[in-house]
């Protein structure tokens, strides 16, 4: 066989298999897609979401989520999304829960069981032990008829016509319903609670979010003697000497109560010099920019970027409730914050 002959078989293998790769991706998805619109229909004639909402607003300790192998993993997420979203919640491993770990269980928590048959040995091993708590127990299971979904006080059907796996024993299309059913009662919860978005940011600290919504002025801005600023009687002279000492492309030029009166830039040097011989004779109050851009220290940092990219400037005065000048910010100082 030629090499040439070689590379046109392969090339002709590549492309049935990629083809026979998207019609399976496709008809996974389809399955899938079916699967949630299904569960979307039988909720319109099903209570048993609103009970277990109600059941989970009502728990006063926390919802304990717990399932094995894939139910696990759905599992675990559903535990962590509601976490994030204002209810507290945790998962724990049937298993190990058979091994002391049900300590963590109290009867003031709400047991979310998971599990496709309902009839998974342990769970089973447990969730008698959680009924005599007296918590409540929330079922997820695709046979309502289970022996799990008879033990609990609200069992959420997440049945599915078939799975997307083509021998259908993969768990694909069930756990996609189970997770978007858990979705939806995370998302129910967190509306229900009130939880906003500064909510939201004090559980994600460490993302993009947090760090938008926790961040304030005060934390970004450069105080004390760092902030550029020259009285109202100084030289240009001595007004460029303090941008160059500071380091912000500008000053701020304060009256006798520290209350800026106006601001001078690197760019409005630029824009001098053609027009003025000599900087000597030049005062900073005949040259500076009135009414120079604000912002409290208690403001969000990012209102302070929405006022820089609103007036196209690169730094922007802080004063305080009494209008003094306390701080400064450079957009170099919110990029290093993250916030922008």
């Amino acid at each position: 066989m030629s090499v040439t002959h070689e590379k046109t078989m392969l090339k002709a293998f590549d492309a049935n298999t990629a083809a026979r790769a998207l019609t399976l991706a496709r008809a996974t998805l389809q399955i899938e897609a079916d699967a949630i619109v299904a569960l979307h229909a039988r909720l319109a004639s099903d209570d048993s979401v609103g009970r277990a909402v109600a059941l989970l607003l009502q728990c006063g300790g926390r919802v304990v989520v717990s399932g094995i192998g894939k139910s696990g993993h759905i599992a675990r997420k559903i535990a962590a999304t509601l976490a994030s979203t204002g209810t507290p919640a945790m998962f724990v491993h049937p298993a190990e829960a058979a091994h002391g770990d049900l300590g963590m269980v109290t009867s003031e928590d709400a047991f979310i069981a998971i599990s496709n048959s309902g009839e998974t040995a342990e769970l089973m091993a447990i969730v008698p032990i959680v009924k005599r708590m007296g918590g409540i127990l929330i079922a997820m299971t695709g046979n309502p008829q289970s022996s799990l979904a008879q033990l609990a006080d609200v069992h959420l059907d997440v049945s599915v016509a078939k799975e997307a796996c083509p021998l259908n024993l993969a768990p694909t299309a069930s756990t996609t319903v189970t997770l978007a059913l858990g979705d939806a009662l995370a998302v129910a919860l967190l509306d229900l609670r009130g939880f906003k978005e500064e909510d939201f940011a004090r559980s994600h600290p460490g993302g993009a979010l947090g760090r938008r919504l926790l961040t304030h002025v005060r934390d970004v801005m450069r105080s004390g003697a760092d902030v550029p600023a020259v009285g109202a009687d100084a030289s240009l002279t001595a007004a460029l000497e303090e941008i160059t000492a500071k380091g912000m492309g500008m000053t701020a030029i304060v009256d006798a109560d520290g209350r800026p009166l106006g601001v001078f830039t690197d760019g409005d040097l630029r824009r001098m010099i053609e027009k003025v011989q000599d900087f000597t004779k030049v005062a900073i109050r005949d040259v500076m920019h009135a009414q120079p851009h604000q912002i409290g220290p208690d403001r969000l940092a990012v209102d302070a970027v929405a006022v820089m990219e609103q007036f196209r400037i690169n730094q922007m005065l802080v004063v305080d409730a009494d209008g003094k000048l306390v701080g400064a910010l450079h957009i170099h100082d919110l990029t290093r914050a993250k916030v922008i």
